[in-house]
Order: structure tokens, then sequence, then C-alpha cells
């Protein structure tokens, strides 16, 4: 079953070769569609001199988000089975097997990485709180047992996430995403995976702002769409 791969970047020049090296060494059947989300920073012009067969590129004339790049890269593929990756080298493409394997298996539709089960780096403690604050409110009202709402980590059926009618165009689209996967009933597995969280001295882009926007949506979308 073919692994399509979503990298949403936004201006990545110092991790982008890296991560796709990461990416085209798992053992996986692939494509990589990598979004590039108006980078000024030279990203773009990296990936448009690339030539590779694995490598699907789109180009967003203008920033116009995560979400919106996201959204671009899951319309653009064409796998069985699809992972988002972020290009800031957080995530590591050796737990793809772990986060693969309840998919393959025919026991899963979506599978949650996990960064609290797993090995990762100590720090940060208010986004800890914002996101242990967030699952809670997830798992109360959509009767889970989550353990990591914002995980950038989710593995899906290839089909199952290009139903899903996505519309946030910022960091707004992990929320709207396990909404939109807790109401339709979906079979979902979590497991632990490792994190390199980076500080905003190191590129870290979200904010407390983005964490109450993940708040509206996860009521807004209760109750819509």
């Amino acid at each position: 079953m073919k692994l399509s791969v979503v990298i949403p970047v936004y201006n990545e020049k110092a991790t982008i070769h890296t991560i796709i090296e990461r990416v085209k060494a798992a053992p996986f059947e692939k494509e990589l569609v990598i979004v590039d989300d108006g980078s000024t920073d030279g990203t773009r012009e990296y990936l448009s001199s690339l030539q590779d067969p694995e490598i699907r590129l789109i180009l967003h004339p203008a920033n116009r988000g995560k979400g919106a790049a996201v959204r671009t890269g899951i319309d653009a593929s064409t796998g069985g089975m699809l992972v988002i990756q972020d290009a800031d080298l957080e995530y590591s493409p050796d737990d793809y097997p772990a986060l693969l394997a309840p998919i393959v298996s025919g026991n899963a539709d979506v599978v949650y990485g996990s960064r609290f089960l797993g090995v990762h780096r100590v720090f940060m403690f208010w986004h800890y709180t914002a996101n242990r604050t967030l699952t809670f409110i997830t798992n109360v009202l959509y009767n889970t047992m989550l353990t990591d709402m914002e995980t950038c980590y989710k593995a899906f059926r290839g089909d199952v996430i290009r139903a899903l009618p996505l519309r946030s165009d910022g960091f707004d689209i992990e929320p709207e995403i396990t909404a939109k996967v807790f109401k339709r009933s979906l079979r979902v597995y979590e497991i632990p995976i490792t994190y390199h969280g980076r500080g905003y001295d190191e590129g870290k882009k979200i904010t407390w702002r983005d964490a109450i926007w993940a708040l509206v949506a996860l009521v807004r979308f209760r109750f819509t769409d």
C-alpha cells in the first residue's frame, strides 16, 4: 500500500534537506507531497531545484497558513495511507512503521502518535499545560481517551482523510481533524512516538494564541460539520 507523506513547509531552509532524506529512507513505497506555503528564506528555491520522482511539489503563491498547506497536500495525495509530516525535525520518520502498523493490519482508520507516551524532550511547561488542557476538553466533548490531541503526527487511511471536509487555514487544523474523526466514529488508535521539541529560538512558530483558536475549533466543530 503506497504511503503519501504530506509535508507543509514555511521557512524551513535549515531542516528541509534533512527531513526529506529521512522521509525517503522510510521502508514504504511512497510519495512526498511537499507544499511550500510562501516561504521567503530560500526554502522554495531549494525545493524547486530538486529533481526527484518521489516528490510532488506544490507552491502556494503567498503564505496562507499551515492548515491551508495541509489541505492542499491532502487533496493532491494518492496513497492508500497518509501521514502529515512537519519539516522541522521535531517528529521522527523512524516512527512510521509503528505509526502505520494498526492501519496496515486493518485494525485502524486513524492513528495518533502521542508525545506523552514516548521519549520526549522535557521543557516548555506552559505548552505542556495548554496541550493537556485541550486534550482533556477533547475527551469530554467527544467521549474519548486521547493523551495528545495536538500531536502533529497523525496517520490515516487515504480514503478516510480525503473524505473529511476540512476548512481550517491555521494551526486549528489539528483540532478540526480530531473533531471530525471522532464525530464519524472512526477506529482510532494511539501509539507512543519520540519527540524532539524545539524552542522559539530554534524556529518554533505556534503560540498561546493558537491554543485559544484550538479551543474555539473544538467547541465549534462539535456542533457543526
